[in-house]
């Protein structure tokens, strides 16, 4: 029995002396590939455009999260679970940004965003810069030719519906066109929640680092303002409702201090029950208009900070800067990866794809 693993153990030995022998023997063949594929991996690494991801961080208020007790907090951020969005009774969670920022209305708000292409130098908008303007890489240009060939040659015998309007954005019916942009926009646009610290973290990688900078910083204050305007909206609404009834009352108020004064300047000097008991009721209906306008005024003054309380605050714990360096491609992973590709692909044909083909050529000169 020990002598079959012996004899066992010598056969693995020598199948890998045999293995190392052919490669040796190959170790020619495999600088070719590795040259081949240093070259390849150069051109390609050039060819793929440079991109520019800027990023902020912001950190949202939590409506309700004083409720949460610290230890259940501590406890629970411990497996990934956030009390203080599960206790806030907020629709529009942090947990929830990614979603929004990827919607659809949101997207389109992004549309007519002007930016400078630092490479023609010119002014044009966030919709014509990734649907026109945004660079590819040659061989994406060559594989694309042919679609684009018979979608030109269809259009020829479509009916021309004309010119669309600048102003007719429908999120309900997009064209081909508007939806090549979102669908650009939400993988150039990111968004992430940390889900202990309810962090948000903004990034957008353009191909122009200053307008990867100033969509950043629209996209965040846009994130802002939908938040605000949503946990406003109620508050607003009444504030506008308290403003109306307070502008009713001033006007009342106004009227009825005309009236006495009117009618009191023109009874000066009467002495009749009948002008006393007038100028009672004046008065009374002045004293009661100035009480209902003086507690709209408070009511007013209530509404005012209630929609300053409802404003939520945000923290930017790292605002967006214009990036100095490219994020991708990283030409030097690109060339590890084909050189590691090339003595893979060589390696396999010494050891095993030669003798496989001459056996194979052998084959077919038999038969």
């Amino acid at each position: 029995m020990e002598e079959k693993i012996e004899q066992t153990d010598k056969e693995q030995e020598i199948d890998l002396l045999d293995l190392v022998r052919k490669l040796w023997n190959g170790r020619k063949l495999i600088l070719k590939w590795c040259v081949v594929g240093i070259v390849v991996g150069l051109i390609i690494g050039f060819s793929i455009p440079k991109e520019y991801t800027t990023v902020v961080k912001l950190s949202p208020e939590l409506q309700g999260s004083k409720g949460a007790s610290g230890g259940f907090s501590a406890l629970a951020s411990m497996v990934n679970i956030n009390l203080n969005s599960a206790n806030s009774g907020d629709a529009v969670y942090p947990e929830l940004y990614p979603d929004i920022v990827s919607s659809i209305p949101f997207t389109t708000d992004l549309f007519d965003v002007q930016v400078v292409d630092s490479r023609k130098q010119d002014s044009t908008t966030v919709y014509d810069y990734v649907l026109n303007r945004t660079r590819v890489p040659w061989w994406s240009s060559v594989l694309s030719f042919p679609g684009k060939a018979i979608g030109w040659t269809i259009s020829l015998f479509k009916k021309d519906e004309g010119p669309v309007s600048e102003d007719s954005l429908n999120t309900f019916h997009l064209t081909k066109d508007e939806m090549a942009a979102v669908k650009a926009l939400n993988g150039r646009v990111m968004c992430s929640v940390d889900s202990k610290s309810s962090v948000v973290t903004l990034s957008v990688t353009m191909q122009d680092p200053v307008i990867s900078a100033l969509l950043t910083d629209t996209v965040m204050n846009n994130l802002q303002q939908y938040i605000t305007d949503y946990r406003t909206n109620k508050a607003r609404n009444d504030l506008e409702y308290t403003q109306m009834l307070f502008d009713e009352a001033r006007s009342n108020y106004y009227k009825a201090q005309q009236a006495y004064a009117r009618y009191m300047d023109q009874n000066q000097n009467i002495v009749l029950r009948s002008v006393r008991t007038e100028q009672e009721r004046l008065q009374n209906e002045m004293n009661l208009s100035f009480s209902l306008y003086n507690q709209m005024a408070q009511q007013l003054q209530l509404a005012k900070a209630k929609v300053q309380e409802s404003t939520p605050v945000y923290a930017v714990i790292q605002p967006a800067t214009v990036p100095i360096k490219a994020s991708k491609p990283s030409k030097m992973t690109i060339l590890i990866g084909f050189i590691f590709l090339s003595v893979v692909v060589a390696s396999g044909w010494i050891l095993f794809g030669r003798e496989f083909f001459e056996k194979f050529r052998k084959t077919s000169e038999i038969h």
